[in-house]
């Protein structure tokens, strides 16, 4: 089988496979069966005369033929996308821009900069999705991001040990902070000791694999009580506004709180650093892609302020 004549949809499954990390998030993403996106995959590695996937108990790494193909298959796409949107009278490739973020930071840190761009780039198209941080960076090498907004926990490191490495941009490096029912004995300081964290009740995120649990304090030295667990982060204030439990948060959320919330900074234990980093592929970026990282990069300057620094946040109480 020639190359020349691997389809579309061969293309767009592969694609699909490499985003997702398993052929079968990936038929589950397209509607597929598992056994169509078998049959996709092992055609075009049969066209490519090469494997293109390795195929790992974690799922799925590209292999150097297959970012290859991966690179080519993207620009290939990439141009039928933008032939239907320009025959559909919609936004032209180069004018958008497709962005991931995680979870929290679409409270605040996205909203600002996209009504940024709106004012200063009313011809700027920006797509955005929301996706935790392995599926994001297998988007980007996918090719189906331009850009990601990533949490990273101490020690950051890489997001993933693909080659090349991805280019990745600092944008902030504050404490993690705590949220608190108003109405708790806590609430009364001005920021809460890590001594008084223990026996408390938390409102964690669910945990899976080899995740932190987030939404208790780092480091307790005792088996924490997870009280309630939701991953939306504005679950998660509304169930502390409601004196259910205590909870972490990155300090770029304190805008998001609802009443009846206070925000703190924790003392007496190191410090716990979070990172906001700005990711993409590591090759020179198209001027939309710039000009989204430019509003992306002032509204963490200018989102919340550093943990730690300044008066803690009275929410409604």
């Amino acid at each position: 089988m020639d190359f020349t004549d691997v389809s579309l949809t061969a293309l767009r499954v592969f694609r699909a496979v490499t985003e997702q990390g398993t052929f079968t998030a990936a038929a589950a993403s397209l509607g597929y069966t598992q056994s169509a996106v078998s049959r996709q995959i092992a055609a075009i590695e049969r066209a490519a005369g090469a494997e293109l996937l390795e195929r790992r108990r974690d799922g799925v790494r590209l292999t150097a033929a297959g970012r290859v193909v991966m690179r080519r298959a993207t620009t290939v796409l990439d141009e039928i996308d933008a032939t239907a949107r320009e025959l559909s009278g919609l936004p032209g490739q180069a004018g958008t821009v497709r962005l991931g973020w995680f979870p929290s930071a679409g409270a605040v840190l996205l909203p600002t900069a996209l009504a940024t761009l709106r004012r200063t780039d009313p011809g700027l198209h920006v797509i955005s999705r929301e996706g935790a941080t392995p599926a994001l960076v297998r988007a980007l090498r996918a090719g189906s991001l331009d850009l990601a907004l990533l949490a990273s926990v101490p020690p950051f490191r890489p997001p993933d040990a693909e080659s090349p490495a991805l280019a990745l941009e600092t944008l902030t490096e504050r404490a993690l902070c705590l949220a608190v029912p108003a109405g708790h004995p806590l609430a009364r300081g001005d920021f809460a000791d890590v001594a008084d964290l223990r026996g408390q009740r938390w409102i964690a995120s669910p945990s899976s694999g080899e995740d932190r649990l987030m939404g208790v304090w780092p480091g307790l030295d005792e088996r924490p009580e997870i009280a309630h667990t939701a991953r939306d982060w504005l679950a998660k204030l509304h169930l502390v506004a409601a004196g259910c439990g205590l909870t972490t948060v990155p300090v770029t959320l304190a805008a998001a709180a609802p009443p009846g919330v206070r925000i703190l900074p924790v003392r007496g234990g190191p410090q716990e650093q979070r990172r906001l980093v700005l990711a993409r592929l590591p090759r020179p970026p198209a001027e939309p892609v710039t000009r989204v990282a430019a509003a992306l990069r002032a509204a963490a300057l200018d989102t919340g302020t550093p943990g730690g620094s300044s008066p803690p946040l009275r929410l409604g109480g």
